[in-house]
């Protein structure tokens, strides 16, 4: 295989504590090499973290290309041109890279996520329609509810106590999607099957396509090793249980799927049979779960690093709700909390690279896009360009309060276009609700000593996990 030893990758971060500056950890910008040898060395470290590999001229707002075995890769971080191809040329753009399609298809098959075509815009209302920001309300109560289970279960370990941050945020997004999507009934055991079989998947799966660049425009299948089909079948044997019981009206008449269900009970013009509910219900989940977990997880880290932005946080708990638990209707007072979350959402977007394949000839700006093109969108690279963010590596929630908002199409953590992501209110209200909830009870400490280096397999986490331990206030 290609490169499978990458270089080793240099990390940046710093802190000011009497000037109140939090420079948290990023990748140092990549010194390529020329030629062949150049190419492969890049190949290598993409698969290793796809953040690793960007030059300090990439993080400039502009549009420019280059080739890799022949392919060509068209970098566009100006906001002008992202709103050409998600928004003006949509039609152009709409299909996933074969990167992301290969890489996700034995989990989640035609899903929403990677989907194009008659499928997409079949199914693009259907979903959209479930997790409306109309509907969050419905499902607020399982947010808190299941927030303050995990607080009570953090109060019983005791002062001081160690966990990991990402488990533990991987376990309450998973408690709550299940709930939502999945009704009452799945447990935790089962929750936990859905979890950690996607986390063993993301770790098999490669994104980096190595045949797409060789030629083949619709890349090369993944190689479904035994590991891998195992991984698959823990997620999908708990979502087909589910999906069965439903049609044997046995299901909570209150989920996600359920609506699915009898919507496609009126519409039998959908052809949601099990195999697609399942791919839609594995794709809600995926989303919902794994994106707002890393989210809380690098809260956490952010809010550790910078006690002052916390003691603030903290206060405006305090203001808002009191001793009582944070209700969804406060969510709109805690506006520094949410600040948080979307200063957390810049820095580290969960999906940092949003890649397309031109289905025809384009320009781009000055670039002339061949068809069969990878369009790349980095999120990773615009939230932190010099160009678009006044010191774009410092972590400075003040960017979202008030009327201070990002300009369009510079900040694009759930996409943009007709592809935005349409769990971004649950997503969002989701984060806020679960922040404050447990921040009211608890600090939650990343050891000075500890060096957290993030890394980006098909989502943003920190490597080895984020271990932590728990503090009552």
């Amino acid at each position: 295989m290609l490169a499978r030893r990458p270089s080793k990758t240099e990390f940046v971060e710093s802190r000011d504590l009497r000037r109140r500056l939090l420079e948290p950890p990023h990748a140092a910008y990549y010194q390529p090499r020329p030629g062949l040898a150049g190419a492969v060395r890049l190949i290598g470290q993409a698969r290793a973290d796809f953040l690793s590999i960007w030059r300090e001229s990439d993080y400039a707002a502009k549009v420019d290309e280059m080739r890799l075995f022949g392919r060509q890769m068209v970098l566009v971080n100006d906001p002008d041109a992202i709103r050409h191809v998600v928004a003006k040329r949509h039609d152009n753009y709409e299909r996933k890279s074969p990167q992301m399609r290969r890489a996700l298809e034995h989990l989640i098959g035609d899903g929403l996520f990677i989907s194009d075509g008659e499928t997409w815009r079949s199914r693009r209302p259907l979903v959209s329609d479930i997790v409306h920001k109309n509907r969050v309300p419905a499902f607020g109560d399982v947010m808190s509810r299941t927030a303050q289970e995990t607080a009570a279960r953090w109060d019983a370990l005791g002062e001081g106590a160690e966990v990991n941050a990402l488990s533990e945020m991987a376990a309450l997004t998973a408690e709550i999607i299940s709930r939502a999507v999945f009704g009452n009934d799945l447990g935790q055991d089962q929750a936990n099957e859905v979890t950690e079989g996607f986390t063993a998947y993301q770790s098999m799966v490669d994104q980096i396509n190595v045949g797409y660049f060789l030629g083949f425009d619709e890349g090369l299948p993944v190689f479904r090793t035994p590991a891998l089909r195992r991984a698959v079948k823990r997620v999908h044997s708990v979502i087909d249980r589910v999906i069965e019981d439903h049609l044997a009206g046995e299901g909570d008449d209150r989920s996600m799927v359920d609506l699915l269900i009898r919507r496609q009970q009126r519409n039998p013009e959908l052809g949601l049979d099990v195999v697609a509910l399942r791919n839609e219900a594995a794709t809600i989940f995926m989303a919902g779960h794994e994106t707002t977990a890393s989210t809380l997880t690098w809260a956490w880290y952010l809010l550790s690093r910078a006690p002052w932005i916390e003691a603030r946080v903290h206060a405006e708990i305090a203001e808002v709700c009191g001793d009582r638990p944070p209700a969804l209707a406060d969510v709109p007072k805690l506006e520094l909390c949410r600040a948080v979350i979307e200063e957390t959402l810049r820095l580290y977007p969960p999906v940092p690279i949003l890649a397309r394949q031109a289905k025809a000839a384009d320009r781009i700006g000055e670039v002339e896009v061949e068809k069969g093109a990878l369009v790349l969108i980095v999120p990773w690279l615009l939230h932190r360009s010099p160009s678009l963010h006044k010191d774009p590596h410092l972590f400075r929630p003040r960017r979202f309060m008030g009327d201070a908002r990002p300009a369009p199409y510079t900040y694009i953590p759930f996409a943009a276009g007709p592809r935005l992501c349409p769990g971004l209110q649950f997503g969002l209200n989701e984060s806020v609700l679960c922040l404050a909830t447990l921040a009211q009870r608890f600090r939650v400490r990343v050891a000075e000593d500890r060096r957290v280096e993030p890394v980006c397999r098909l989502t943003v986490r920190p490597k080895g996990g984020m271990p932590v331990t728990l503090h009552k206030r």
